[in-house]
């Protein structure tokens, strides 16, 4: 082949994520090498985000530096693939000449046999087909994450129709991968040393709506529970409006799936929620929530707010606030609105100065501060499960950064952890220990091993 070694850098969510590890490993299988210098990369893909403006951006300057190894490395070919490409395919090839192939988020398997023929293997093949299946799992998927943990995609493209959000316009409608089929693909992973599980999708907790006509998330997670080897299933996106006590009540009795969901509700005031056309009520939301806390204590809630949608007054801000007070989350992820082409709230009237999103947005985060501190503050002298991340020796012992089933890996903080005494054995990255809270920070907490019985 005229080219042989292949290079990628996936932008913008773990969905993302999952695309470009089939991509990738369609391309091992066809005898590509992957390489993780993009100065030696002869084809090099960029898997880009377009959710929003800021993700937009940082794709556009991404490809621009990938675009300078056409000069300065040994790219031949450079392909932009994902959301922003798909969203923009008429405007973005004038703009960026320097591109040879634009792909869209359709029929990723397809991409990586026309980038053979391309490096001069044979091999017949259609333009893009629709998206299918094919795009939520793979069996030569290339895992990028380390090797003890993974992201299981369930479904793909999104039913909710939120005013402000363009990913149905850009993937489509919920397409649900059939439960076997996943189990199959954990069961894979986890034979590959895949302790870590987690599950994702727009809207974890809508699973299965589309094939079995009502959410199956429950069950999906129970079918995963029962394969051997993996220790942590965790869930991230769960939608407020399908998340039930039931729901809640097998996560907390099922000792693998981790005490920890992320509900993204966005906002609390009834007006901010239909404006936003956002599934479920405001009184869904406190009831949840408070259900949550009172049943299942050890819980770890992450949540995302919007701050300066259209026609979001001071009252309504203050709301959130006092909701986001008197309910505290764990976890906190919040942005400014952004209008994007084509959706509805692109036109909606009543536009918030960007400095009072700005100053909103500063609020709720320094609140969420003090209230991460002291609930961080609670964990002090408890005993938990350490997941090892990374180890560094040293003259006196080793140092190391982990997870509890409290921390989500590359959203959340850590766990700095250091021996008990210098007797203690230095774990391996990947490997679970004990471990006693001894410091509380705003986000990271500090700890140590304890010794083994």
């Amino acid at each position: 082949m005229k080219f042989k070694k292949a290079g990628a850098v996936s932008l913008g969510c773990s969905k993302n994520t999952v695309d470009t590890e089939i991509l990738l490993g369609e391309l091992v299988s066809l005898g590509f090498e992957v390489v993780p210098d993009p100065a030696e990369a002869e084809i090099i893909i960029v898997n880009t985000c377009g959710f929003i403006t800021s993700a937009k951006q940082d794709s556009i300057d991404t490809i621009l530096a990938m675009a300078e190894y056409k000069k300065s490395g040994s790219c031949g070919l450079l392909v932009v693939s994902g959301c922003l490409s798909e969203r923009y395919s008429e405007d973005l090839p004038p703009e960026l000449p320097e591109v040879d192939i634009f792909w869209g988020v359709r029929d990723y398997p397809s991409l990586a046999k026309e980038l053979f023929r391309l490096a001069g293997g044979e091999s017949a093949v259609s333009g893009p087909s629709d998206r299918r299946l094919v795009n939520c799992c793979g069996a030569s998927r290339l895992v990028s994450t380390p090797p003890w943990r993974a992201y299981l995609r369930i479904a793909d493209g999104c039913d909710n129709r939120c005013t402000y959000c363009a990913i149905p316009l850009i993937r489509g409608g919920r397409v649900s991968v059939p439960m076997e089929k996943l189990v199959e693909e954990a069961k894979a992973l986890a034979e590959k040393g895949v302790t870590e599980l987690t599950v994702i999708a727009q809207d974890t907790s809508a699973y299965g709506m589309d094939i079995y006509g009502r959410p199956m998330l429950k069950e999906l997670l129970a079918a995963l529970s029962a394969i051997g080897g993996l220790r942590w299933i965790r869930v991230l996106y769960a939608y407020p409006n399908t998340i039930t006590e039931e729901l809640v009540d097998a996560m907390r009795d099922d000792p693998k799936i981790c005490n920890y969901i992320d509900i993204p509700i966005q906002h609390i005031t009834p007006r901010m929620l239909t404006a936003m056309n956002r599934h479920g009520s405001a009184e869904h939301i406190r009831k949840i929530c408070a259900y949550i806390r009172e049943n299942a204590p050890d819980f770890i809630l992450r949540t995302t707010v919007m701050l300066g949608f259209p026609g979001e007054t001071e009252e309504d801000f203050r709301e959130l606030e006092a909701f986001m007070a008197e309910q505290p989350f764990d976890r906190v992820g919040a942005f400014v609105y952004s209008p994007e082409d084509g959706t509805p709230a692109a036109e909606f009237p009543d536009r918030v100065d960007e400095s009072v999103a700005e100053a909103r947005l500063d609020a709720i985060m320094r609140r969420q501060q003090a209230i991460s501190l002291e609930l961080n503050k609670k964990r002090v002298g408890t005993v938990c499960t350490v997941l090892v991340e990374s180890v560094t020796p040293g003259r006196e012992g080793f140092t190391a950064v982990g997870r509890s089933y409290a921390e989500c890996a590359d959203v959340d903080g850590v766990i700095r952890l250091r021996p008990e005494d210098p007797s203690v054995r230095i774990p391996s990255p990947g490997e679970y220990v004990a471990a006693r809270i001894v410091k509380a920070h705003h986000y990271d907490l500090d700890a140590i091993i304890l010794k083994e019985e």
